[in-house]
């Protein structure tokens, strides 16, 4: 069996910040390099390796550890903890930040940006059910016409206008414009007559569409809306009132067409209702569409403070001491030695590594969260409320002149 090395006792990351050399073989001092050239962790790393050792029981037993596992096991906790914060910063943030082009913006990543909370895409969500009515949304909205015949009342709408003009695609029909002129365009209509008895000399000097009163005397306004509301109730009453009705593909008008005419209408093609790209983003690159591509990125481990290190270096302590374990199981439950044989302590480590794993990220998911802007607003909100409290009970003065 082959002797396994163990902990030397001391680390010197400078001396290995380019490379670590073991016989003929380079290795860099870690597996990825994020923090190497960072003085603040080449300076750590002596101290947490130190710091791991002594946690495993060095110098009483041995640690089957060098110093580039412990290093390994120090860049790992880092980027688990940057990973944390910024998953806790994205499900705060993404709302606000999708649809957001990088490569337009004077900022790389947004590990030192302030994300300011907007309605873009709240807007952008409650636009698709204006589309249904007309006033906002994705969905275009298109007009089409058409030609309406003298004593025919049923036009094929998919005949005439979809299979011509959409390619045969499915149209929906939003707004059918078959409506009597307004009233006040009528206001000499004969059934709603104004009373002055003046209709003629008036039409005969061009002024029959002005309104207020063809008499150019300042009236009420309530005199207009009556003479309007007449007009109205006698069309409704006495005449074929205008309207239409949809029967699959076939849309039917009323009243019977006594001309040649060109009705319009507004539609929309059913398919474009369901297309799920944004037509504002369509072909744009470089924008932020999801979590996995929010630009956040490596953490400067120079910038964490001391609350936060505490959390790495127990991180740093759980990951070693389960690589400890992994190391030891190899060897089984026992080895000899000169006159006795010593037991080994593989699965107690790996037991406990994960454990301590776990509660770590639960402890740290639980602080972001309470440090999330909606868990501060609540608290900010029993604050004031706990206050106005105290303040209620202090005593009125009253001043007396």
């Amino acid at each position: 069996m082959a002797t396994a090395a163990i902990w030397p006792g001391s680390s010197s990351f400078s001396t290995y910040s380019a490379s670590y050399v073991s016989g003929t073989e380079t290795i860099p001092p870690t597996p990825f390099g994020f923090y190497d050239n960072d003085t603040q962790f080449q300076s750590d790393s002596n101290k947490v390796a130190d710091f791991v050792a002594r946690r495993l029981g060095y110098p009483l037993v041995d640690i089957e550890l060098q110093d580039i596992d412990i290093w390994s096991c120090f860049e790992d906790a880092i980027t688990e903890f940057s990973s944390q914060l910024f998953q806790g910063e994205i499900n705060e943030n993404l709302i606000n930040l999708v649809g957001v082009a990088t490569s337009s913006n004077d900022w790389s990543s947004l590990n030192n940006q302030v994300v300011t909370p907007n309605l873009n895409n709240i807007i952008t969500i409650t636009k698709q059910y204006g589309a249904e009515a007309g006033s906002g949304g994705a969905l275009d909205y298109k007009k089409g016409a058409i030609a309406i015949t003298s004593s025919q009342q049923r036009y094929n709408l998919k005949t005439l206008w979809a299979d011509v003009s959409e390619s045969g695609n499915r149209i929906e029909v939003k707004k059918v414009y078959n409506e009597a002129p307004p009233a006040i365009v009528r206001y000499f209509d004969p059934y709603a007559g104004t009373g002055t008895g003046l209709e003629s000399l008036i039409e005969a000097f061009g002024f029959g569409n002005y309104s207020p009163g063809i008499n150019f005397l300042l009236m009420p306004i309530n005199y207009d809306i009556l003479k309007m509301q007449a007009i109205e109730f006698n069309d409704q009453i006495r005449k074929s009132q205008y309207s239409f009705k949809m029967e699959n593909n076939t849309l039917c008008i009323f009243p019977i067409p006594t001309y040649n005419q060109t009705l319009y209408f507004d539609y929309i093609v059913t398919k474009d209702r369901g297309t799920p790209v944004s037509p504002e983003h369509s072909g744009s690159v470089n924008l932020i569409t999801n979590p996995s591509n929010v630009p956040y990125a490596i953490i400067n481990y120079n910038t964490i403070t001391s609350p936060w290190n505490k959390w790495i270096f127990d991180y740093t302590v759980a990951l070693a001491k389960e690589q400890l374990g992994y190391i030891r199981g190899k060897y089984g439950n026992s080895i000899p030695i000169p006159g006795e044989t010593t037991t080994l302590n593989a699965p107690d480590l790996l037991t406990d590594a994960r454990t301590e794993k776990d509660k770590l990220i639960t402890t740290l998911q639980g602080m972001l969260e309470k440090l999330g802007r909606e868990k501060q607003i609540e608290k900010r909100a029993n604050i004031e409320d706990n206050q106005q409290k105290i303040l209620n009970n202090v005593p009125m003065v009253i001043y007396v002149k």
